[in-house]
């Protein structure tokens, strides 16, 4: 068997609790090692200029279309091309916030989309994972919702 290219910093199951600390929530996000970039579910999204600055308010929710919504206000990251698992593409907004998932702590880049039809309002992508291996046959291995 090949060694792995690095040391694994963290085991993480296939669903964990994350918080997102610059947003106010935790929530549960779902790995995913098929998705390249993280999305998180955001509704009403809009942007603004103020003082030089690109801004983005959304409302989002912590777990499904019930949870009463939560507003946030943060600093636009970044706006590109997203493809879908049903290879649909769009165009999605992007913010980038820091993260915590069991002892570590680190930035994320979310792209915002309505994930209200989808179980989990978070996906974790394969950009977030970077030194992070997946057991897919655990969950919660970092804390239980």
């Amino acid at each position: 068997m090949k060694a792995l290219p690095y040391h694994a910093k963290a085991v993480i199951g296939r669903r964990e609790m994350v918080t997102l600390p610059e947003v106010g929530l935790t929530l549960c996000c779902k790995a995913d090692t098929g998705a390249r970039t993280s999305a998180l579910h955001a509704e009403e999204i809009e942007t603004f200029e103020e003082h030089g600055h690109v801004w983005i308010s959304f409302l989002t929710r912590g777990s499904g279309p019930d949870s009463p919504p939560h507003a946030v206000r943060l600093h636009l990251h970044d706006r590109r091309r997203v493809t879908s698992s049903n290879g649909h593409a769009e165009w999605r907004y992007v913010i980038r916030t820091l993260m915590r998932l069991g002892d570590l702590e680190y930035p994320v880049e979310l792209s915002l989309t309505d994930r209200s039809d989808m179980r989990h309002p978070m996906l974790l992508g394969r950009r977030a994972m970077r030194r992070l291996l997946v057991a897919p046959g655990a969950a919660f291995l970092h804390g239980e919702p």
